[in-house]
Formats: C-alpha cells, structure tokens, sequence
C-alpha cells in the first residue's frame, strides 16, 4: 500500500535522514528514501554512540588525538576533529551521497579561523580516503561564516552547508556567496512565534514553513543554484506543506510517521523557473554584497533571526565545550592513571549533548 513517505517522493523533495545512527536508522530508511544523503553533528552522533558498536569509533579518535602530541587542549582538540570523520566516514560507506560535518560554534565570528577549519576537516577526510565532493561542511549563517563559506566555495571546491538559518536577510547574503546549500530550520522559528504570540500555528501558516517557502520561491524566480534544504521539524505537517521544496532533512522519528500514514502528499512548491502558486507574489531582489553593515541590520531587524541565530551558536558552543571536557577528563587525564576503563570513556560521552542540531 502507498505511503505518505512513497506520495512525498513523488513530488520532487530529496529527503535527507538527520542522524548518526549509521547501524540501525540510515540502513532502515536509506533504501525508502529519494536521497542517499545524511547530515549529522557533535550531538547526534553522541546519541547514536550510546551502543557498544560504536565505541571502537570513540577509541580510534582518542588514540588519533594522542598521537598528535601537544598539550591536552591540542589533544581534545584532535579527537574532537577525528571523532566526526570516523562516523562520517561510516556513514558514507553505507551511501553514496554525502554528509554534512560541523565546523566548532566558536569559530562562527571569525572567518579565517572557519576556513582554517573547513580545511582540516577535508583533510581528515582525505586522509582516510575520503573525497571532499562527498563533504559538506555546515557552518553557521553568520556574516563571518558567509563569507568564509564563499571563499572556501570559489577558492577550494569545498562544498558548504549553511546552518542556523532563520532569515531571509541570511538566506538571500547566502545564494549571493554562492554556497552549495542552505538549512533553513522550521521548527525553530516555529517555536520562537507560538512562545513570542501564544498562538498554534498549522501547516502553511506556521511561520517556519512560510520562511521557507519564501526563500525557495526568491531563490528560483531569481535563478539560485543553492539547494534549499529545510531542517527541524516538530510535525509531519509541516514537512508536508513544504512538498516539492529541493531537500528537507528529516529525523529518523517522523521519517517513520510518515512511513506508516497512508495519507496523500500533494505538491505545495514548484522548482521549474520559478513557478510560483495564485497565492504567492514575486519577490523583489536584494543584495547584500560585500554590504557588510546592512546585512547585519537587516538582521538585526528581523527579532526572531537574531534571537535564534545566537542562543544557537551558544548552545552548540556549550555542547562542545562539554564534550572536550568530558573527553579531557576520561580518556586523557584517565589514560595515565593505574584504571583505566574505556567503558567508562564511552558511558560518560554518551550521556550527554542530547540535543538535536536540527531541533
């Protein structure tokens, strides 16, 4: 019998599985699914850690950041870089798409220090025969990390996934740097107006499908290549209002739910030359190129941008931190004391950062 997961095929959107549970949920769905993409971060793959199967993952990063010598900090440091590539490399050798890995939340303020980044990152790929036409590296959509994604885009061939995406403002300085895609995040922005109003938003007038729609809509009447890929979801009706949109990235959770609906998905949105619906207006065109200051009021202005923008950045700032303590604590400190445990390593790291970087 016909899904609404098989319907929602139908219409266009290439669904991408939001986890780092590479043994169990991206082999469930991946043969289900229109795409062979995945995107995970620091915190999803630490849940998915939480199996004695991964932790040969855990220790091949510890011993890889040891192996580079320095102080303890240097040390983390490594192994935090290491610890991404060893489940993206996992996950890529189940698809053949690619996978989106996180540049650290501290740097998003600085450009050079991103890109330094973004290049250490590929290199780790390469290192263990991994391509960078299979990477995309997510980096927060902030004036800085706009810019360093454009550079990293035209200068290197490094593909990028912009992340923390609640404006138009951010979306539109985005298409103009030229960046391969953009994860625009639903239920965020959702949250953000039923908390600020009070009010349940369903389908196409909850807020974070109306952005979304919005940026796709600007993106092809004004010919944009950058892939929209909308992100968090709290429902499976707003995955549905967004039908037809190019990528969405959906929990292994609601991929389910709309697994086991048998209900009908028709196309909401339309890529061909910018086809828009009777209700939708076109939308006049914006630049904000190498217009450093009005970006940033135009960001400004937007409150639930701004807002959402920096509580993420903090929050995964925090997440990060928290791990390299953890890591700091149990695998180094622990690594020169008479016990020594890797069970404890491995409880220790997996209990925590249970936030979901699409949520």
């Amino acid at each position: 019998m016909t899904t609404a997961l098989d319907y929602f095929k139908q219409t266009g959107t290439v669904v991408v599985s939001d986890s780092g549970d590479f043994e169990c949920k991206l082999l469930n769905f991946v043969s289900k699914l229109s795409s062979n993409d995945a995107t995970t971060n620091p915190s999803l793959i630490l849940i998915a850690a939480n199996k004695p199967g991964y932790s040969r993952l855990i220790n091949t990063a510890v011993e890889y950041g040891k192996s580079k010598g320095g102080d303890i900090d240097a040390q983390v440091n490594a192994t935090m870089d290491r610890l991404l590539i060893e489940f993206g490399k996992e996950i890529l050798a189940i698809i053949p798409g690619r996978v989106s890995t996180e540049v650290d939340a501290r740097l998003s303020f600085d450009k050079e220090a991103t890109k330094a980044k973004a290049k250490e990152l590929i290199a780790l790929y390469e290192s263990v025969g991994i391509k960078k036409e299979r990477i995309l590296i997510k980096i927060a959509s902030t004036w800085e990390g706009i810019q360093a994604a454009r550079e990293l885009e035209r200068d290197d061939g490094i593909h990028c996934n912009l992340t923390l995406l609640f404006g138009f403002g951010q979306a539109v300085a985005c298409a103009e740097a030229g960046v391969t895609l953009i994860s625009p995040f639903v239920g965020r922005i959702f949250d953000w107006y039923k908390k600020t109003t009070g009010k349940t938003y369903e389908g196409d007038e909850d807020p974070g499908v109306q952005s979304v729609k919005k940026i796709f809509n600007y993106y092809k009447q004004h010919g944009y290549k950058t892939i929209v890929m909308g992100a968090s979801f709290r429902n499976i009706g707003e995955i549905t209002a967004l039908a037809g949109v190019d990528f969405l990235t959906i929990s292994p959770s609601l991929l389910e739910e709309l697994n086991k609906s048998h209900d009908k998905v028709p196309k909401k949105l339309d890529a061909s030359a910018g086809k828009l619906s009777a209700r939708d207006a076109p939308i006049a065109k914006v630049s904000f190129i190498d217009n450093e200051p009005e970006f940033r009021w135009t960001l400004l202005e937007d409150q639930m941008a701004f807002d959402k923008l920096h509580e993420g950045i903090k929050k995964f700032a925090e997440d990060g931190e928290t791990l390299k303590k953890l890591l700091r604590e149990e695998a180094f400190c622990l690594s020169g004391c008479a016990y020594h445990s890797d069970y404890l390593i491995h409880y220790r790291l997996c209990r925590i950062l249970l936030v979901d970087d699409n949520c």
